[in-house]
């Protein structure tokens, strides 16, 4: 009997010693390092983008995560987009509000709501995690070209390839002809805010598999593609602005900036900026079309009933995560909209699909009732960076969809927020408009138009500078431009262009030191600018820049001092933000036209 025993125990010994020792051998290693502020950093012996992302991903798919969400009963009558207009406020208390499934993060004394969709149904656990990490800037694309608003993720350039600057003049080059519309109670010529158009040097094989005009099929092309406010998407070439196909007709204006697939794939993205025609009307729609035949693969509806807000105007430009197929586009309607794709696209034959999936973040607003994005996305590593209509700047983990940090801007703000990345830290320029704070005044009203420096991983305010402008119902004053963040020989500077400083068509151009906040030189402008000005490199080393005005000029300017070298009529107001390419500047106007400039 001891000796059973005996046998029995050592047994027992021998399980415990072997279960101890497979939980050991078998633990996982981490495979990722999360500092203080949530960023997520490059493993060891990853030294690139694609190593993280494929980490990650490894890391989800293995995980047995699942999802948990509830499926709702919508109250959500059909609306007649005739009904929907931006005035109208968002409803926070209706039958759609579902407050009973909100998530709640508190920054001080404000508690933010926000709730996580999946397709149509609530997520009442975490969300997937897709593993998605922005690399550096320069590797957002991988195509020769400008493909989103601002070039890339840090939203930060807007010009490609190089260009050599020896007489310092424009000439317009080629002049293409477009249309108008009349909707909400205006009329809206030819480009609009921010209207950005997308240049792109296509792969040859590419090329030959899209429907592109005969006569360019086997030219080395590089084709403009310019969604506008008459309805069109037009595509032209940029040596001489002929058409390189048939636009493609959506019927309702585009006032924002599209995006070419980053990866080279013949796929455009697209929101629409307005839902009226003349008598038409029609719900917005945020559309993905194939370049190789122009149909259209996918849309959104802005107006949705999981929306707070009904106005689904989409101005953003989005970006999409090459390594997870993820696209990333807010809404005007309060909603951010993270997607997978599924894309599939064969190079050979040209079979394309998508297959999107849809993740949503919804957020009730803090400091003002309004909410909804205008500006685009803006992306360090893991964090993305928006304001909204209403003053909220909000820093949101994409994988996790959690908001991080959170700051009061104080009033609307449309232009896109750029980031720096430098060895002092990762930094955040923004500025907001006069609207909000105007409401109830006695006008003219003048109030402060805030320009503001962040901290971007904690979201710290290093520097305020303010300037008096004013407000004007439909046409704000303030900030409505990107700001150019300098670089090589203007390194140490960050340049705003601001709306209506001292009457209703005047603005004020400054330099600012980075670090300081402080002028380093001011330019009274005749004329505000909406557009955002582009910088460019010449061969020689020197910094130039490009802005457009409201009483249609277009300017040369040495960015160093704000002296404007060289000016020339583009015909009407320029609200729509000029791209580089080469020695090519192209932009449109409330002229209907689009130009194409040669810097010489």
């Amino acid at each position: 009997m001891k000796v059973i025993i005996k046998k029995i125990l050592i047994l027992f010994i021998l399980i415990i010693t072997a279960i101890l020792s497979l939980v050991l051998t078998s633990k996982e290693r981490p495979d990722t390092n999360t500092n203080g502020n949530g960023i997520t950093s490059a493993p060891s012996g990853a030294n690139d983008q694609k190593s993280l992302a494929e980490a990650q991903a490894e890391k989800t798919s293995s995980a047995d995560f699942t999802i948990k969400t509830v499926t709702p009963e919508y109250n959500f009558n059909d609306i007649d987009p005739i009904d929907v207009n931006p005035e109208i406020p968002p409803i926070y208390d209706g039958s759609n509000a579902f407050t009973e499934y909100a998530k709640e993060k508190k920054f001080g004394d404000t508690v933010l709501k926000y709730w996580h969709f999946y397709g149509y149904d609530i997520v009442i656990s975490d969300v997937e995690n897709p593993g998605i990490y922005f690399g550096s800037d320069e590797n957002y694309t991988d195509v020769e070209g400008i493909t989103t608003f601002r070039g890339n993720h840090y939203r930060n350039s807007a010009a490609y390839g190089t260009r050599n600057v020896i007489e310092k003049k424009l000439e317009i080059v080629w002049i293409k002809d477009i249309g108008s519309v009349s909707a909400n109670g205006s009329y809206w010529p030819g480009v609009g805010w921010t209207g950005q158009p997308l240049i792109v040097h296509w792969d040859e094989d590419i090329r030959k598999l899209m429907n592109i005009k005969p006569e360019y099929k086997n030219t080395d092309l590089v084709e403009v593609i310019y969604p506008t406010l008459d309805g069109n998407i037009y595509f032209l070439n940029l040596e001489n602005g002929q058409p390189t196909r048939d636009p493609i007709y959506i019927g309702f204006s585009t006032k924002g900036t599209g995006m070419i697939d980053p990866r080279g794939y013949p796929i455009l993205y697209t929101g629409q900026g307005l839902n009226q025609n003349g008598e038409k009307f029609g719900h917005h729609k945020f559309r993905i079309f194939s370049l190789i035949d122009q149909t259209e693969l996918f849309s959104i509806t802005g107006t949705t009933p999981e929306a707070f807000r009904l106005w689904g105007a989409f101005d953003p430009s989005p970006l999409l995560h090459k390594e997870t197929d993820t696209l990333i586009q807010p809404g005007e309607n309060g909603i951010l909209y993270r997607i997978k794709m599924n894309t599939y696209f064969n190079r050979q034959t040209g079979e394309l699909s998508v297959n999107p999936e849809i993740t949503k973040y919804r957020y009730k607003g803090v400091f003002h009732q309004n909410i909804g994005f205008e500006n685009s996305p803006a992306f360090y590593k893991n964090y993305l960076y928006l304001a909204d209509n209403g003053g909220l700047l909000q820093c949101i983990d994409i994988n996790t969809l959690e908001p991080v940090w959170i700051a009061n801007l104080e009033d609307d703000t449309d232009a896109t927020l750029v980031i720096e990345e430098t060895e002092a830290g990762v930094f955040l320029y923004t500025g907001n408009e006069v609207d909000l704070r105007a409401a109830g005044k006695q006008q003219p009203a003048y109030i402060d138009c805030q320009l503001r420096k962040f901290n971007a991983l904690t979201g710290e305010l290093i520097w305020e500078k303010s300037y008096k402008c004013l407000y004007q119902s439909g046409v704000n004053g303030g900030l409505l431009s990107t700001p150019v963040i300098g670089k090589n020989d203007i390194s140490d500077i960050v340049i705003f262009s601001i709306c209506k400083t001292t009457d209703w068509k005047s603005g004020k151009m400054v330099a600012l030191d980075k670090k300081t906040g402080e002028e380093v030189w001011v330019r009274k402008l005749e004329n505000y600018s909406w557009s955002s000005p582009v910088d460019f490199l010449s061969a020689d080393g020197k910094t130039y820049m490009i802005f457009c005005d409201f009483a249609g000029m277009m300017h040369l300017m040495d960015p160093s001092d704000g002296k404007i070298l060289y000016s020339v009529s583009v015909g009407e107001n320029v609200e729509a933000s000029p791209a580089v390419y080469n020695d090519m500047v192209v932009v449109g106007t409330y002229a209907k036209k689009i130009y194409g400039v040669r810097i010489k």
